[in-house]
């Protein structure tokens, strides 16, 4: 487990892109935190990261699912937020259609949302303690398939 204090909103950003170097596809990023926490600021810091354009990166709290095609895959920026916890968050935005394939990478804010960990090639566990101007704690944890249950 990697854990970093990010003392501003471009460290957060900055912790984001070094984290897209090492995706791949097939893996889903179960970002974790409370309302203000900067889980869309790492996001866009991820897209960044995958050359994709920042401008371009919005939440997806009232349209739940965002495609973004980027250089390296093609990306879904999940956001459960408003949906109840529980094994119906995950049916309501189609996660396991998301991937299938196994050719796009997802990242799922709110991920403390689903009843388990999604059928990914790799989970990669982003929990972020802090928000507003305080300094935030970021864990990054990857678990392989092989101990996904």
């Amino acid at each position: 487990m990697e854990t970093r204090i990010c003392r501003s909103p471009d460290e957060t950003f900055e912790l984001g892109a070094s984290l897209a170097d090492r995706l791949r596809p097939g893996d889903a990023v179960l970002l974790c935190g409370g309302l203000g926490a900067g889980k869309t600021l790492f996001v866009k810091g991820v897209m960044g990261g995958l050359g994709f354009d920042i401008d371009e990166v919005t939440s997806p709290s009232f349209t739940l699912v965002n495609r973004y095609d980027a250089a390296a895959a093609t990306v879904y920026h999940v956001d459960l937020w408003r949906l109840e916890p529980g094994i119906g968050a995950s049916a309501a935005v189609g996660l396991d259609e998301l991937l299938e394939s196994g050719d796009a990478i997802v990242l799922i804010e709110w991920a403390d949302h689903l009843s388990g960990r999604p059928p990914a090639t790799r989970c990669i566990n982003v929990n972020i303690e802090g928000d507003g101007d305080d300094p935030r704690t970021i864990s990054i944890e990857a678990f392989e398939a092989e101990n996904v249950t």
